[in-house]
């Protein structure tokens, strides 16, 4: 099995947007809120929350057809979150991925509606036996989806973003936020996959705690390329945390301490989950697959 990351990536991503398209396809309709809601979905995403799965999931021994749901759960919920960011009201951007945003390509009603279409969409698709034959099993991706989603989780995070606008805000809770905004979906992308799998509460609990540091990392290094990559790079509109006033890890850190940061804090979790790591292999490049550019 090759074990360059972007390989896997790229190759993930490929079989992960065959099956997501036909997926979409046949739980939509025909009509202007479908197209918006595949041009939200389906619009040149890196699929990186879909990689994370297929990693754990092949850990866990999980069948594709299977940790394919779970994956365009996550996606559904990851799009969605992503055409609400882009709207008037939040984060205003005119494009994502290097095309018109949702908002800017139909309008700004239809941009709602599509984000809660695929909001409720990954639901059903969690909800449904060809995610798991047990009932309790899907009761428990659903409980612990709903959970990174709210208050406590995606939801709350954005609040505190918007709300962190021009303001003097500490390291601590800009970690927080991004605790809530970002880390948690990539807890539930680890976690979810053993759950499925039937691991043990031990793994699964290392699971989430890999999920989250890997959420935080991606944070900051997207931080870093937003001041520092254009739009041919990003899709979206550089330097616009800046110009917002957006209180993030770098416009508190520097960017070479944001890196020795980020280093460190992989150092220690690789150090105390040692077993891991050396019964997971690939685990280790993952973390640090990102990050190598800048060390």
């Amino acid at each position: 099995m090759p074990t360059d990351i972007n390989f896997l990536v790229n190759q993930e991503k490929r079989d992960f947007n065959v099956y997501y398209r036909k997926l979409l396809k046949s739980n939509l309709l025909n009509d202007e809120l479908s197209k918006a809601i595949i041009y939200g979905s389906m619009n040149g995403g890196k699929r990186i929350r879909p990689f994370i799965v297929s990693v754990f999931a092949n850990i866990a021994k999980i069948k594709k057809n299977n940790y394919l749901r779970i994956s365009a759960a996550i996606e559904s919920i990851h799009s969605y979150s992503l055409i609400h960011d882009d709207l008037p009201s939040m984060d205003n951007d005119d494009y994502r991925r290097g095309k018109l945003s949702v908002h800017k390509k139909f309008n700004e009603a239809k941009a709602i509606l599509a984000g809660d279409a695929l909001h409720d969409l990954a639901f059903e698709i969690l909800s449904n036996k060809k995610t798991h034959k047990k009932s309790n099993i899907r009761i428990i991706l659903v409980e612990k989806l709903s959970k990174v989603l709210g208050s406590k989780g995606l939801a709350g995070g954005q609040s505190l973003d918007l709300l962190f606008e021009n303001k003097n805000v500490t390291v601590n809770q800009i970690l927080k936020m991004y605790s809530m905004k970002t880390s948690a979906l990539f807890s539930y992308c680890c976690l979810s996959p053993f759950i499925l799998g039937g691991k043990n509460n031990k793994e699964i609990k290392f699971a989430e705690e890999f999920g989250n540091l890997y959420g935080l990392i991606f944070q900051i290094l997207d931080d870093i390329n937003d001041e520092t990559e254009n739009f041919l790079f990003l899709g979206k509109t550089p330097g616009k945390d800046r110009r917002q006033g957006k209180s993030t890890f770098v416009s508190n850190v520097d960017k070479d301490r944001a890196i020795i940061f980020c280093n460190k804090k992989i150092q220690k979790f690789i150090k105390s989950n040692k077993g891991y790591f050396i019964k997971w292999k690939v685990l280790e490049k993952i973390l640090f697959n990102d990050l190598n550019e800048y060390l």
